[in-house]
């Protein structure tokens, strides 16, 4: 390989371990101690990949002796294969971190399974009474899981005994979210969101009428407040002290992914022919929520979107491939990868150094950066 050809090369073709997976990947998921992240096909199957790169951008940098000019070499070899599991025919298989390096997982006959984190299904955590199951979340906090088969929520302790929620056949629920703290499950209705507070074994419910269905639901990390994008368009920041609903319409699209950053104090979201970011603190009196100009305007909608944890960046992934970060609230953007399918999942490690996403030709990938890279 030529210096010329060294020089072309993109972030993504020199941080990135990528692999084709057969169809399209739905979401991405990090385990809870980050050695691991599971990718989810809508084929059914998840592919598990480690965290730990044997070729790490630090090892491959140089800084010239007489310029200071830093490069970096390609790798020299491919990665990994990545391993697979079959977990179920009828579509995605929902996902969620489980105790340290696990993932928990719904099957498509109301099994909600636990993935070792070397792809095999170590056992059935439990079964809910009508499959497929639908969305699943665990929370490492209080070791509590829930899966919802669309008509009622199922929780499990840990202890063997399942506690069973909802309003019974015909509920529609579409999506499942725990709080940071594990003590409070968000669900999804067509009328509105759900909220049951878990206290010394028992569930006092609160609910909260929107506009439309909710769809993607993300906690801030003090429990306080629940984003939500909205079927009707646009998405709701949920107050849950007084159940306040405050809705940001007029997206272009769907708002199909939302993520809080806290070192920002923001909240973004997809869906918008520029990053989409708005300020989490208190609304301004007579003017609504503070919207915050991140990253260029263009032609080509944002798909999706995910908050640095560490610092007050976002990347964004684009319907055209390509894939940027940017400072929340500012105008630069570094580009990562130019062009290829649209982005369809991203996710960030909880240490901030790999970056997970998945596009629509089934390109899953993990992009590590070096240390230096966002101090």
């Amino acid at each position: 390989m030529n210096q010329q050809t060294i020089r072309n090369l993109t972030l993504f073709e020199l941080l990135a371990r990528s692999w084709k997976r057969p169809s399209p990947i739905a979401d991405v998921r990090f385990s809870a101690d980050g050695t691991v992240v599971a990718f989810s096909g809508t084929d059914g199957s998840v592919a598990i990949a480690p965290t730990t790169d044997t070729e790490p951008p630090e090892e491959r940098i140089r800084v010239s002796a007489d310029l200071g000019q830093t490069t970096i070499r390609p790798r020299k070899n491919p990665p990994a294969p990545i391993i697979a599991a079959t977990i179920r025919n009828d579509g995605d298989a929902p996902l969620a971190a489980y105790r340290g390096s696990g993932f928990v997982c719904g099957g498509g006959t109301g099994d909600v399974l636990c993935l070792s984190h070397s792809g095999e299904v170590e056992s059935t955590l439990f079964r809910t009474e009508n499959g497929p199951i639908i969305a699943v979340d665990h929370s490492e906090q209080t070791g509590i899981t829930v899966a919802t088969d669309g008509d009622h929520l199922y929780l499990s302790r840990g202890s063997g005994d399942i506690a069973r929620y909802g309003r019974g056949p015909g509920s529609h629920i579409e999506a499942l979210a725990i709080s940071p703290d594990g003590n409070q499950v968000a669900a999804s209705y067509a009328d509105g969101l759900s909220i049951w507070r878990l206290e010394s074994g028992a569930a006092a419910l609160q609910e909260i009428s929107l506009p439309s269905r909710p769809h993607s639901l993300r906690w801030k990390a003090d429990g306080t407040t629940l984003a939500c994008s909205l079927e009707s368009g646009g998405f709701g920041f949920v107050d849950l002290s007084g159940g306040h609903v405050e809705v940001i319409p007029d997206f272009p699209a769907t708002v199909r992914t939302l993520s809080w950053s806290g070192p920002a104090n923001a909240l973004v979201a997809s869906g918008a022919f520029r990053i989409a970011a708005w300020s989490s603190g208190a609304p301004r009196t007579g003017d609504g929520r503070a919207a915050l100009a991140t990253g260029r305007p263009g032609l080509v909608l944002v798909e999706a979107v995910a908050a640095h944890p560490k610092t007050g960046l976002v990347a964004a992934g684009y319907a055209n491939g390509q894939i940027v970060i940017a400072q929340i609230g500012g105008r630069d953007e570094m580009l990562v990868r130019p062009a290829g399918s649209p982005v369809t999942a991203m996710a960030w490690s909880a240490d901030g150094s790999h970056l997970a996403l998945g596009d629509a030709s089934g390109t899953a990938a993990l992009v590590t950066f070096p240390h230096q890279m966002f101090k």
